[in-house]
């Protein structure tokens, strides 16, 4: 019995023994336990152990997390005991995995992982190795709550890789500003001069507003938004807005894009005739004062001129003599050409009008003659 025992102990021994610390072995897994993972080797006698710790080389709760039972892994031996061989499923992924990212680095190829953990300043991926994502690199956009990003599946870009120094950092905001660029790059190359087409306005600022035609932005000026007077583009447009507008040029090169509003809408000349005709007396404000007379806002966005000429009866050698711009005036239409976009108006041929009226008796005294005040006066005398 003695020498059946020291026989099966040495048979042991041998099987152990054959197995060195720093060989990869095949095993399969056989039980799983909350804190370890049990492995069957083949042609050996003993088990084998892997660690949790030796399992990934994130941080894990529970074995099952990473393995299941039945599963078939390559393994590295870290150590080799009387009952077991201590196993390391982490030590081969990274091996394997530095060799494959090595290969993605030095082409410039993009890789995929999900996100494993969000930790202070960024996020943790698993590659084979722990691969790092910081804060400033996670989005194009200030990001104030990554927790949303657990478990997401995202495409990055390798922007440093030292495997001597365990260290792997992964960027997606370069992806995006990638695909931007791609995209922005296809819609340029789709836009002509003359096209209407639908953005959305992404944002406002005292000059104009910026509108999204799907990669490219296009600026508004603030001339171009609508027909009648703006001082802020916030007047007519907010953020998020469906505009159409039409492009009025596009400069590849630099990526500008100049749009219109105002050119897609109807224009004030339009309607004109609907409110104005010639010989209308009409209201409107002085907007603009030029040596040869002035520019009257007779309807929003319509202006017509007085001719020095027909400012004032008197002589004045500048308009400046007799209006002042923002004053109030009444004016007669002359004339109306819709076609040229010009209006005639006078000031003059209102004051004549006045002045006729100046000069016309009052009603009492309408019908009064000399005949008559001659005959009263005989009448006196023969009485």
């Amino acid at each position: 019995m003695t020498e059946q025992i020291n026989g099966t102990e040495n048979l042991n021994e041998i099987d152990v023994q054959t197995i060195s610390v720093g060989d990869v072995v095949t095993g399969k897994v056989t039980k799983v336990e909350e804190k370890s993972v049990l492995v069957s080797i083949p042609n050996s006698k003993v088990d084998g152990i892997i660690p949790i710790s030796e399992l990934s080389t994130l941080h894990i709760e529970k074995a099952e997390d990473v393995v299941k039972e039945g599963e078939e892994l390559t393994l590295e031996v870290i150590k080799v005991e009387e009952d077991a061989v201590i196993l390391s499923k982490k030590r081969v992924d990274q091996v394997k995995a530095w060799e494959d990212l090595k290969v993605k680095f030095d082409k410039g190829q993009l890789v995929e992982a999900e996100i494993k953990d969000v930790v202070k300043g960024g996020l943790v991926v698993d590659l084979g190795v722990r691969g790092f994502v910081p804060a400033s690199m996670v989005a194009d956009h200030f990001v104030e709550d990554f927790s949303d990003y657990k478990g997401k599946t995202l495409t990055f870009k390798i922007v440093e890789l030292d495997q001597e120094k365990n260290r792997l950092i992964l960027s997606h905001r370069d992806v995006l500003l990638e695909e931007k660029e791609k995209q922005k790059a296809k819609v340029l190359d789709s836009l002509s001069e003359g096209q209407v087409l639908e953005g959305t306005v992404q944002r406002l600022t005292n000059f104009g507003a910026f509108v999204d035609l799907g990669g490219v932005d296009g600026l508004v000026h603030i001339s171009q938004l609508s027909h009648d007077h703006v001082s802020h583009p916030s007047e007519v447009v907010q953020i998020g807005d469906k505009v159409k507008v039409k492009v009025l040029s596009v400069d590849k090169e630099k990526g500008k894009v100049s749009l219109s509003i105002k050119e897609t809408l109807p224009g004030p000349w339009s309607t004109v005739l609907d409110s104005i005709s010639k010989g209308a007396v009409v209201t409107g404000t002085v907007k603009r004062l030029v040596s040869f007379g002035a520019f009257v806002e007779v309807l929003p966005g319509i202006e017509g001129l007085v001719h020095i000429s027909q400012i004032s009866n008197k002589h004045i050698n500048t308009p400046h003599e007799v209006l002042k711009e923002g004053q109030t005036v009444q004016v007669k239409v002359l004339d109306v050409n819709t076609d040229e976009k010009r209006i005639s108006l006078s000031i003059k041929e209102l004051e004549e009008q006045e002045e006729v009226v100046d000069y016309e008796l009052p009603e009492e005294s309408r019908g009064f003659n000399l005949g008559e005040v001659i005959g009263e006066q005989l009448k006196k005398l023969k009485s």
